[in-house]
């Protein structure tokens, strides 16, 4: 489909009349249960599928996973959430993202805000037909606000760090992990897709990621789901409640 396909007449009225003061976030299962489970979400069709949004008084969220919490990474329809926060006029999203450490300094239960990210396989993209070369980045002004605002309602937070892109849906193999660890910080499934179409949309995206566990082979403790899932949980409490309290001061 052709980008200029992809937002209806109404879609482009909507954006320009609407208010953007509401933080776009997106999130996985942990974040979801804990702040949406119960909410009301309204059903979005997009040119790209349908995607389902939840509105709190400053926060317009998306469950990364869908309402059933049950799609695997690797499924994940990134094209449909992110032009989602689009055709409502939001220009700022917070992606919350789960991540394994690749440095044994970098403990589980941390919090990073990661400064860029590696991506080399399955490339998310709008521009399907289209030869269109966008630069890639974590939008600096939004990462800035967010390590400002951590700061100003004490989370603790690691201030820099490269995100890793993997496909999914297994994790990966320890000499995968070995020779990642010569390149970022921390692996994951979805931060980078999302990064990269925001910024074909001309959205301003950063991301809060969340330490679940040391990726395989970081440390001779097996992993556990089990335990991964459990630090997620703890960390998806943490940073709800941050961005609850902060949403309203992203301008």
């Amino acid at each position: 489909m052709q980008l200029s396909e992809s937002l209806s007449d109404d879609d482009h009225v909507r954006r320009k009349e609407a208010r953007i003061t509401m933080l776009g976030v997106i999130g996985g299962v942990g974040f979801f249960e804990e702040a949406f489970k119960n909410t009301e979400g309204e059903e979005i069709d997009t040119p790209f599928g349908t995607t389902h949004m939840f509105l709190s008084e400053n926060i317009a969220f998306v469950p990364r996973h869908g309402i059933q919490s049950n799609v695997p990474p690797h499924k994940i329809n990134h094209r449909a959430n992110i032009i989602a926060f689009r055709t409502k006029g939001i220009s700022k999203i917070i992606g919350v993202n789960s991540v394994g450490s690749l440095k044994t300094d970098i403990s589980p239960l941390s919090i990073l805000i990661p400064h860029d990210y590696i991506n080399f396989w399955n490339i998310a993209t709008y521009f399907d037909d289209k030869i269109v070369h966008i630069v890639p980045q974590l939008d600096e002004n939004l990462r800035q606000m967010l390590l400002s605002l951590s700061e100003k309602y004490g989370l603790e937070v690691v201030k820099n760090g490269v995100y890793i892109q993997t496909t999914g849906p297994r994790l990966e193999t320890k000499a995968e992990i070995k020779m990642l660890t010569s390149f970022g910080d921390m692996v994951g499934m979805t931060m980078a897709s999302e990064a990269t179409l925001t910024k074909e949309m001309e959205i301003a995206y950063a991301s809060i990621c969340s330490v679940d566990n040391y990726a395989h082979g970081i440390t001779d403790e097996p992993l556990k789901s089990e335990t991964i899932i459990k630090n997620a949980r703890e960390n998806s409490i943490r940073i709800r409640d941050f961005l609850f309290k902060a949403a309203g001061e992203f301008e």
